[in-house]
């Protein structure tokens, strides 16, 4: 039954997109696992772009079928707009299915997630104000609206009435806001936003199972990343969900034995959006370099994007917490004009040299990196397709990478198209 996940290992905007599209050639079917429309992924594919926030990538070919599972946050409005985008590009959609018991958000939740970020000033989290941390606070404390409630439309507004009843005196009476109308609210979503939906639910738990019994290849794609997961990043600085690979096996429902190969994505170098710490951050001109070069802007914000050294300390700990089998680096073009690169190889954290993650979040904090610094190529690689092409400051620096966070380096990407990559048997 092979499965397989691919995850991103840093703070995510890794481009996992470019390499889920990748595998999923060899795929019967792409599940989304976790996350909201607050990550994107940007597709190249014969100069056209893609941008897609809810959609799983494999959209892209026509044998595959897209399955949005049980461990996302969906707003309708947005993935209809997404359908509406990649039809009018002559993207099939038709095969798309999407778990009922997929959570719900709605315009309350995105009304509380912008409130709640403003007032909390300088100690903001920087999230997307989409709404995704309150839809999945709201399913923690079992008041959430899931897609499988569109189809009943007596109890939709039953959990409507009962939801507003709370979140309209936290409106009014603590952030001063107008109230959401249950009548207006009911009519949007169970008129056209539900008979547009209908087609694309299903129980995608049984889908998924009944792929892999019949031998197909399933590709599971998160969102985000490592250091965003809710258990695992760099609390309170993440996201609200479950992006490592453990987290494919209760946002699709498989279990563990299902899996045979966990792919992580890690870029060349290292960023983050929104606040939280960064040992490796630059604020020089290499930094503004990385970002220029790198297109370093949010596919769905267009937020600049904090850059650093890539980190070999966290990719330690995101090799060990996904279980990965394999590596695939993204964006080793970017690099191309240095005269040399660095790698956080351990931190300094009041003198006392750390090779693994400190545990606590008060020494990561005050962390500093150690670095080691090796020539770059000043070589344009976005054209070469075997790993002879590379020139040897480049193979010594994935070498160099590859012995750090001891695990395979697989494939290598050398510019955004779908067919810049190189597959690389590593050392």
């Amino acid at each position: 039954m092979p499965a397989t996940i691919v995850v991103g290992t840093q703070w995510g905007d890794e481009g996992k997109g470019k390499f889920t599209d990748l595998f999923a050639k060899e795929m019967s079917m792409v599940v989304r696992y976790q996350g909201g429309h607050n990550a994107g992924h940007t597709l190249v594919v014969d100069g056209e772009s893609f941008a897609l926030q809810l959609v799983p990538s494999g959209v892209l070919y026509d044998h595959i079928v897209p399955v949005i599972g049980n461990g996302v946050v969906v707003d309708p409005v947005v993935l209809l707009a997404e359908v509406d985008m990649l039809t009018a590009k002559g993207v099939d959609c038709s095969r798309l299915r999407v778990s009922g018991n997929a959570h719900l958000i709605l315009p309350y939740h995105q009304e509380i997630d912008a409130l709640t970020e403003r007032y909390l000033g300088k100690n903001k989290l920087g999230t997307t104000k989409r709404g995704i941390g309150p839809s999945y606070a709201d399913k923690s404390t079992r008041v959430g609206i899931r897609v499988q409630d569109l189809l009943d439309p007596k109890i939709f507004r039953e959990k409507l009435e009962a939801v507003l009843e709370d979140k309209n005196q936290v409106l009014t009476r603590v952030y001063n806001r107008l109230p959401f109308d249950v009548d207006e609210l009911a009519e949007t979503y169970l008129g056209e936003v539900r008979d547009r939906m209908v087609p694309y639910v299903t129980d995608t738990v049984g889908l998924v199972h009944e792929a892999l019994e019949a031998g197909q290849h399933v590709l599971f794609e998160g969102a985000q990343a490592t250091f965003l997961d809710l258990d695992h990043g760099t609390y309170p600085f993440v996201t609200s969900s479950s992006p490592t690979a453990g987290g494919a096996c209760t946002g699709a429902g498989v279990g563990p034995r299902h899996i045979d190969r966990v792919v992580g994505i890690a870029k060349a170098y290292i960023t983050r959006v929104g606040a939280g710490p960064f040992p490796t951050e630059l604020f020089d001109e290499v930094g503004d370099h990385l970002v220029d070069v790198g297109h370093e802007y949010g596919t769905n914000t267009g937020r600049r994007r904090r850059p650093g050294w890539f980190d070999a300390v966290m990719m330690r700990q995101a090799v060990r917490v996904n279980s990965l089998s394999e590596i695939a680096l993204t964006k080793l073009d970017v690099l191309d004009q240095l005269d040399e690169v660095s790698v956080c190889v351990a931190y300094d954290v009041d003198g006392e040299r750390h090779e693994t993650l400190p545990y606590h979040q008060s020494d990561l904090h005050r962390a500093t990196p150690i670095c080691e610094t090796l020539p770059g190529w000043k070589t344009d690689l976005t054209a070469m397709t075997e790993p002879g092409d590379l020139p040897v400051e480049a193979r010594n620096y994935l070498d160099f990478l590859e012995d750090q966070v001891r695990c395979p380096i697989s494939l290598v990407g050398v510019g955004p198209g779908r067919e810049q990559f190189i597959h690389r048997t590593a050392s």
